[in-house]
This record gives structure tokens, C-alpha cells and sequence, in this order.
């Protein structure tokens, strides 16, 4: 059974490969590793392995997990869908966080964000393909959101965030991932300063990075397979 610094090495050579086959730099994507529902001991086991970001969905596990590991340098992500009952402890735990999809989360996380941290890094999440049970601003929204998102203090808006519907269609991943692209490219074109796309994980991260994903997200092909117990909802 691979260990996961076995793991992590072959995630950042997928990553690499992908990165190359479409003439990108490597350095210019991010792993980050999806370490929800698993326990405190297998994120330290990826930071001794050289992994410092990672990307949790439930709040309260995930501040349980960030105070016992409060002595590593980790930068932690939030990238599970938020309810307004759980804006605050995101805003005061969480150096990113991706997935909103309403003017009301980014205000009370502005509104929440502590004034002695640096300003939260915040990617608006966008339902590319539709799916009506999908978290996501639909793309005709998107520029209205953006507008005010990006007038509030303390939070920073840095990109786009999507999760496509899950296929083995190559082209159609890359479809995806393309609309993702483009939507970044027009907002970067009206003059926002947005520098990121994070898209792409375990099954689908060789298409994310060729359209451009800035930041992966990638759990099961590092730590294994997920057991869910019962969660609360984020």
C-alpha cells in the first residue's frame, strides 16, 4: 500500500506531466491536498512529506483539526458549500476559502473576517454545467457577483472555482474546465485583478491543468478512499 508521501509524489508528477504537455510551468499550479475526514495524524504525515496547503468541507472537524495542528505552518482552504450559520468560524480559521456562490456568504465573511488577520483569499464558485443540484453562480450571474464581491474589506477576490459533473469524457472535461477558463479571461479583460482557477481533482486534474487550473484539489490520490460518517452540513 503506497504511503502518502508515496502519494504526494505521484499527484505533483501528474501535475507535472499535465503542466508540461500544455506548456505551462509546473511551479504555477498548486497542489492543494483535500484532507477531510481524515484525522489530524494523516495531514501531518503530508506536511513531513513537504505538503503545506490543504482543503477541508466541514467546519467543525476542520477547526478541530487546525487547533491541533496549530504548531505546522499550514494554510488551510475551505471548499465545501457554506451556510450562513458557519460564515464566522470559516472567517477567523481560514486563510481561503472557495466556494461562494452568494452575495450573503462573502458579506458576513467580510463583515466577520478578524481585523488583525491578513484579508481572506476568496474564489467565487460558478455552475458550469448546469446541474440544478449543484452549488455554483450560473454563468450569466457571474458578473454581478464579481462586482460586489469585490468591493468588500477584508476579503480578497482571486478567481473562479468549479466543480464540473463528474465523466470519464476527456473532451467534455476539458469543455468544462474551458468555461471556467474563459469566464476568468473576460473578467480579467474588464479589469479585475484575478489570478486564479481552481478546478480539477483526483480523476480529472490532467484537463484542469491543460485549461489552466492554478490550484488542484486532490484527496482520494493521496490519502485513500473517504469514509463518511455523519457530518454536519457546511
Amino acid at each position: 500500500m503506497a504511503t502518502i508521501s508515496d502519494a504526494l509524489q505521484a499527484a505533483r508528477k501528474r501535475i507535472d506531466n499535465a503542466a508540461r504537455g500544455a506548456a505551462r510551468d509546473p511551479a504555477l499550479v498548486m497542489l492543494l491536498a483535500v484532507s477531510k475526514t481524515f484525522p489530524a495524524d494523516a495531514v501531518r504525515q503530508a506536511w513531513q512529506a513537504g505538503q503545506h496547503t490543504f482543503g477541508e468541507s466541514y467546519v467543525q472537524e476542520a477547526v478541530e483539526k487546525i487547533a491541533e495542528l496549530k504548531e505546522l505552518p499550514l494554510e488551510w482552504h475551505f471548499i465545501g458549500p457554506i451556510q450562513s450559520n458557519k460564515t464566522r468560524p470559516i472567517a477567523e480559521s481560514f486563510a481561503w476559502v472557495h466556494g461562494i456562490d452568494r452575495l450573503k456568504i462573502a458579506e458576513r465573511l467580510s463583515a466577520q473576517r478578524p481585523v488583525g488577520l491578513p484579508d481572506l483569499q476568496v474564489c467565487l464558485q460558478v455552475n458550469v454545467s448546469g446541474e440544478a443540484s449543484k452549488s455554483g453562480v450560473a454563468p450569466r450571474e457571474l458578473a454581478a457577483l464579481v462586482a460586489a464581491v469585490s468591493t468588500l474589506p477584508r476579503i480578497k477576490l482571486r478567481g473562479l472555482m468549479a466543480i464540473p459533473e463528474p465523466t470519464a469524457d476527456r473532451h467534455l472535461q476539458h469543455r468544462r474546465f474551458a468555461q471556467l477558463r474563459e469566464l476568468l479571461t473576460q473578467l480579467q479583460a474588464q479589469g479585475y485583478p484575478l489570478d486564479t482557477l481552481s478546478m480539477g481533482m483526483s480523476d480529472d486534474l490532467e484537463a484542469a491543468v491543460a485549461e489552466g487550473a492554478t490550484i488542484v484539489r486532490v484527496g482520494s490520490a493521496i490519502f485513500g478512499n473517504r469514509h463518511y460518517p455523519n457530518k454536519e452540513n457546511a
